[in-house]
């Protein structure tokens, strides 16, 4: 197989199926906000004190990004004063937090002058002694209706989700990284050789779109080897309660843990400082580069810092029950984990519904 990235192989319409060999329930997702429930879950809670301004609130009908220059104009305050933790989709309804830097406004007259102004609903205001950045989240929460599915489809459904109990969810970048054509990509390599668009964020957003499509590229061969499943010799693995990276010296003494979900195998995001595997997993990770004709050198340049991503989750809470107009799916995701990977499993189809604003990509590469 050629995992040449650039074509076919690095959209999501041409990834695998870890369930492909049970049937779909098709139907559709996502036609008003609430269908799609996403809720943040913190990575901790404000203290109590401090100069920050914690604000959790209920919205719908806004990016991220509108709401935080909204906040910012509302308190008359610099955009590096309003922080967030992830950014969430328009078209769905979110719950999630910002901080904002007030040290001298009283926490009821924030929660007031949010409530007056904006077309939110205010959760809680307390304080915190640092600002909220990316990333400072354990992950997400999702309750997702799926509409108008085929007439078996609980059933259907029920069995796919007892294989991903077992088997796992492959953690693929969602097509919407790659835009609805899926040029982003192409455009993403270009970059990578010192061609394309000379705005810095539009950059580095395509560059993070053609590092997602390697990785989507590195996980789809690994599947297709038979690895997916596996704990293998030279894997770099992550604990999933503390986050901590390790070299995997005794796979089957490690087995037990990995199938308890305790520590799963990460793959690459290439970058120059990025830490590789060894064994046949590092000749897989270097195989890819290969493939594509990129150079650690070509990575420096470009200044990509690289770093590991988790490839296997466990969906331990995953939960369905039929609905009037269909199914609704419970299940929590670690942070940069794409809700619609899960879904396509059931509908098996690709079920983005937008590609993701350059503007608001904050990921690190």
């Amino acid at each position: 197989m050629n995992p040449q990235v650039t074509t076919d192989s690095a959209q999501s319409p041409t990834l695998p199926f870890i369930t492909s060999d049970l049937p779909g329930i098709g139907g559709e997702i996502k036609v008003e906000p609430e269908h799609f429930v996403v809720e943040e879950i913190p990575l901790y809670e404000p203290a109590g004190q401090g100069e920050h301004v914690y604000v959790r609130l209920t919205r719908s009908g806004w990016t991220t990004r509108a709401l935080q220059l909204k906040l910012v104009q509302l308190f008359g305050l610099r955009e590096v004063d309003v922080g967030c933790a992830g950014l969430k989709d328009k078209h769905a309804r979110v719950t999630q937090t910002f901080s904002l830097l007030l040290p001298n406004t009283n926490e009821t007259t924030v929660a007031r002058r949010i409530q007056e102004n904006l077309p939110v609903e205010v959760r809680w205001v307390r304080r915190h002694r640092n600002k909220l950045r990316v990333g400072h989240l354990l992950g997400n929460r999702f309750q997702i209706i799926v509409l108008h599915p085929r007439p078996e489809a609980l059933e259907r459904a029920q069995a796919v989700a007892q294989a991903l109990r077992t088997r796992g969810l492959p953690n693929f970048y969602g097509v919407q990284r790659f835009g609805m054509k899926g040029d982003n990509v192409e455009q993403g390599r270009e970059v990578l050789l010192g061609q394309g668009p000379r705005e810095r964020w539009l950059r580095r957003f395509l560059l993070r779109a053609y590092q997602s499509a390697l990785f989507n590229a590195w996980l789809t061969e690994r599947i297709r080897r038979g690895w997916f499943q596996r704990l293998l010799p030279g894997d770099i693995a992550k604990k999933t309660d503390t986050g901590g990276l390790f070299e995997v010296a005794d796979a089957e003494a490690e087995a037990p843990r990995f199938q308890r979900g305790e520590i799963t195998y990460t793959g690459p995001i290439y970058g120059a400082r990025m830490l590789w595997a060894s064994g046949e997993p590092g000749e897989l990770e270097r195989w890819i580069l290969e493939q594509e004709g990129v150079t650690t050198e070509m990575l420096r340049r470009a200044r990509l810092k690289g770093s590991r991503r988790p490839a296997r989750l466990l969906l331990s809470d995953l939960s369905i029950e039929p609905q009037a107009e269909g199914l609704l799916f419970t299940f929590t995701l670690p942070k940069g984990a794409y809700a619609t990977n899960v879904l396509r499993e059931f509908m098996k189809k690709d079920v983005a519904w937008q590609e993701e604003d350059p503007k608001e990509d904050e990921e690190e590469s």
